[in-house]
């Protein structure tokens, strides 16, 4: 990947973990922080999967009580596991922002502690381990891209690396489907988003952190988002070329790089970290055919072709003569208008590339009169945006 983007690129493993997650590090420094008071009595916590499994892992090992509260749109994987590590369990609400505000509800209710975890101090203080490692492991890098949900890890990462090495950049890479840390830029403080259905459920947060922002604010360089299809296009790449099994979350700086949104890189020593790799297994799926489409190397279309014997065979024989792969044929035959005895086929092939894709297409042109090919086009799919802010006493070398 370095020599295929022009630049000298780093993987911080985070979703080599115990539970899959950087998340671990605040759960784990926050426990240990708690009074002994505080410990025997417990802990609960709001989140989509990988905090609440860093903080029931961690606090099933020092013996504190943990109750974490999930949406419904958490995947199942999570919620079992967060099971599995002894923690109890509750699915409330449809966002992370009704999660939130039931976990705090019983916090109150119980007289228990709530761990906030994205914007607990100690919380961001773990996170900054991440910061501190990859300044040991990459000393002379030039460049961190950093996933933002909550943004609790661009804060601790942020705050280390600047602290030792003001020159290296810190980007926040975030999706477009949840861009809180943008509007929170527009406004100069955490601001309430609408989120979408997003592959990086992980960063799926709709306000960021108020200690977070104001933590980050005056030591990040740039804050991006990047378009849902390069984060399929990411996690298809990081599994073909690196046997990485990431998360949408995970991806989103492979994914900046691959949308060609930090050219101001090229050349430099620029280190992405891969969050999480807790991907629903029954979604991974779906995603590497997204990724393949994306990449042309899906293509759907559909021809209309004789209905009589031989005819669907004729169709298979000119597809397979240049290589393309058939995976899906579908013939619908009430919806014709005209020859009774003709069909549509709905076709979904594998291909090598958009190289590829075209000589079907001729190929096709050739030998039938009526087809329609399905159109991928970048430029309206893959749309790109970023903002840029300044640095206090820092020069700042990014360009919008």
């Amino acid at each position: 990947m370095s020599d295929c983007f022009g630049m000298d690129i780093y993987f911080k493993c985070e979703f080599l973990q115990l539970t899959g997650s950087f998340k671990e590090r605040g759960a784990r420094n926050t426990l240990l922080q708690l009074t002994p008071e505080a410990k025997k009595a417990g802990v609960i916590s709001a989140s989509l999967g990988n905090h609440s499994q860093g903080i029931s892992f961690h606090g099933n090992l020092l013996n504190v009580p943990v109750t974490v509260v999930m949406p419904t749109v958490a995947p199942i994987m999570k919620i079992q596991k967060c099971q599995g590590y002894g923690a109890e369990v509750i699915v409330h609400g449809l966002n992370m922002r009704e999660a939130k505000y039931r976990a705090m509800e019983i916090a109150k209710e119980k007289g228990i502690t709530y761990v906030n975890g994205y914007d607990h101090p100690h919380i961001i203080a773990g996170q900054g381990t991440v910061g501190l490692e990859i300044i040991e492991q990459v000393p002379d890098l030039d460049a961190v891209l950093v996933p933002v949900g909550g943004a609790g890890l661009l804060a601790g990462v942020a705050v280390a690396i600047k602290h030792v090495k003001p020159h290296v950049l810190v980007y926040g890479v975030e999706t477009n489907k949840c861009a809180s840390m943008q509007e929170a830029v527009k406004y100069n403080e955490p601001t309430p988003i609408t989120i979408t259905s997003t592959l990086a459920d992980g960063l799926a947060v709709a306000t960021v952190g108020y200690n977070a922002y104001f933590t980050a604010r005056p030591v990040t360089d740039k804050v991006i988002t990047v378009k849902e299809d390069w984060l399929a296009r990411a996690i298809l790449r990081l599994v073909e070329q690196q046997k990485f099994v990431v998360e949408g979350g995970g991806a989103v700086g492979v994914a900046a790089i691959m949308a060609g949104l930090v050219p101001e890189l090229a050349d430099k020593k620029v280190v992405c970290i891969l969050t999480g790799g807790n991907i629903d297994t029954s979604l991974l799926g779906r995603v590497l055919d997204r990724g393949l489409a994306a990449e042309h190397r899906f293509v759907k279309f559909k021809v209309t072709i004789s209905d009589r014997p031989g005819g669907l065979a004729e169709l298979c024989r000119i597809i397979a003569s240049i290589g393309v792969s058939i995976k899906d044929i579908l013939q619908e035959r009430a919806w014709i208008f005209g020859d009774i005895f003709s069909v549509e086929a709905k076709v979904v092939c594998e291909t090598r590339g958009a190289e590829h894709i075209q000589e079907l297409r001729d190929l096709i042109c050739q030998h039938f009169k009526e087809y329609v090919f399905a159109e991928y086009d970048e430029d309206k799919k893959l749309g790109r945006h970023q903002c840029t802010f300044p640095i206090p006493d820092v020069q700042n070398t990014s360009k919008s």
